[in-house]
């Protein structure tokens, strides 16, 4: 007895159809042991183990579990396979093919769930990347568990139909095999509620006192997708800045939400909201490996630049984190996307995040300051050295962040600064003049390529002066040179002029603290 169903298991970002094959073989009732129960096709631990998972799960639902031999294959054979996503597809085959569904097939339709011992149906990762596989083979109906159903169903032309036990699940499958109306009707989601979410947040930029310049340096990096360094004394309101970022860049488009759902959904972050429609801010500790970065894992999972993909990573306290982990960031703030090799497969994130970071002035964190520094020379240096210089050179604005004065902080005599919908206005006017520049090749100025830098980022002849200056002065690399013609143009967007101004570019020099021998 042979039944047969299809199932899907992730691989990156992306879902890979996998067949069900479930076969019951007869064996004599007088064996003193229990019948064979194989599962084949590189299964893994936790596939290995979903025997027990399935077996209890069918009794505890009333069903009997068939006394004979049985085998499951998972194929295609020669991919391995892992995670418990595939409990209920086998559950529902081991029915099918004793006979207890009344069908000879599940066809047409994708089963995806963790069972539970009593029959309960748990929730998988990636279910989004699952639904967008099936609407791509042409899959009409797809079995999820009832946590995932939300996330699922926001893709069009599938039918996803909630379940919450393996019984609810055989009832569905047979009516949809046989035709019948089912028990269950399929989901459907207002879309216009999900997008009702967006730019809902619990802070804005008015709330920031002062550092009128930090906040200009956001503008212009959210403007252009630059990388930003905040670079003051404990307090001065660094990590404050940071987070209100989100709130000035642009709504998302629906392709992007869907694309920051399914890293989300991979990574089995999505809960029960559905589609993710406000751009990420993640915030890894210190103490973060590269693997727990950039992503890792015998089969590769997104790590936080990947979880940041078209947001926000934030690393505060930049010198704290480890070297070597920080190098790994070389890569994907070029490329906008990470490759992670194993021996058995090779898979890529995305990865076209805004880097924002921050860090003290010195170790004790108060050069410069109105408090007393005890930091020596070498120790700054050494401290200042942690942060590598090629690394230093993919961060395009390096802005001083200085204590706030008191009368900013209480308010005398300040006016509050603009909000964020204020400030996201003039963003997006920036970012249209981009897109229509680069007519579908990315709206970023932070992305041009060095042809494109020629053609757009031309100087007068007062500019070019300007720029040869800072470049012998501050001892510029040629990547330097770039990014502050890139920020140049970014500012210029802003201020809705066509050519490159010398206030744009001495505006953009300055945003190179670093660079003018800071500490020395």
């Amino acid at each position: 007895m042979l039944f047969l169903s299809q199932s899907a298991t992730v691989y990156g970002i992306d879902a890979l159809i996998v067949d069900i094959e479930v076969n019951l073989q007869p064996v004599s009732k007088e064996a003193d042991s229990p019948p064979p129960f194989m599962i084949v096709g590189l299964p893994d631990t936790a596939i290995r183990e979903s025997r027990e998972r399935v077996r209890a799960a069918i009794t505890n639902s009333k069903y009997f579990f068939p006394f004979h031999k049985t085998t499951i294959n998972l194929a295609p054979a020669d991919v391995r396979k892992e995670g418990a996503a595939f409990d209920l597809p086998m559950a529902l085959g081991i029915l099918g093919a004793a006979g207890d569904l009344g069908i000879d097939s599940l066809e047409n339709t994708i089963s995806v769930g963790e069972l539970s011992l009593d029959g309960r149906v748990r929730p998988v990762r990636g279910a989004l990347s699952i639904a967008l596989k099936a609407r791509e083979i042409g899959v009409k109906n797809l079995l999820l568990p009832e946590e995932n159903a939300t996330e699922a169903a926001v893709v069009e032309g599938v039918n996803v139909y909630p379940v919450r036990d393996l019984r609810t699940a055989a009832g569905l499958a047979e009516d949809l095999q046989t035709g019948r109306p089912t028990r269950v009707a399929p989901l459907k989601l207002d879309l216009s509620v999900l997008k009702s979410r967006e730019n809902k947040y619990r802070v804005d930029f008015n709330e920031v006192r002062g550092q009128q310049t930090a906040k200009r340096a956001l503008e212009v990096a959210s403007a252009g997708g630059h990388n930003i360094l905040f670079i003051g004394p404990p307090g001065s309101g660094k990590t404050m800045l940071a987070k209100r970022l989100p709130t000035i860049l642009p709504p998302l488009e629906f392709e992007e939400a869907i694309e920051i759902t399914k890293i989300h959904s991979v990574a089995g972050l999505t809960g029960t909201t559905g589609l993710i429609v406000e751009r990420p801010f993640k915030s890894p500790h210190h103490t973060v490996s590269q693997a727990g970065l950039i992503g890792g894992g015998s089969i590769p999972k997104p790590g936080e630049v990947s979880l940041a993909h078209l947001g926000v990573l934030f690393l505060d306290e930049l010198p704290e984190f480890d070297r070597s982990v920080l190098e790994v960031l070389r890569q994907p703030m070029e490329d906008k996307d990470v490759t992670i090799s194993r021996a058995a497969t090779s898979l890529t994130f995305p990865a076209a995040f805004t880097l924002v970071a921050s860090m003290n002035p010195c170790p004790c964190g108060y050069f410069g300051s109105s408090r007393t520094c005890n930091c020596s020379p070498m120790q700054i240096q050494r401290y200042v050295g942690k942060i590598s210089g090629p690394l230093m050179d993919r961060i395009d604005i390096h802005i001083d962040v200085p204590a706030v004065k008191f009368n900013e902080l209480r308010g005398k005599g300040v006016a509050d600064g603009d909000s964020s919908a204020v400030i996201r206005d003039r963003v997006m006017r920036a970012r249209d003049l981009q897109l229509a520049r680069f007519a579908g090749d990315g709206f970023s100025n932070s992305s041009m390529t060095p042809k494109q830098i020629r053609t757009y980022c031309a100087l007068d002849d007062q500019s070019e002066e300007l720029l040869e200056k800072a470049m012998l002065r501050q001892g510029l690399s040629a990547r330097a040179h770039d990014r502050i013609l890139k920020v140049s143009r970014t500012i210029a967007d802003l201020e809705g002029s066509e050519n490159i101004q010398p206030t744009h570019l001495s505006e953009a020099i300055n945003y190179r603290s670093l660079d003018r021998n800071y500490w020395t």
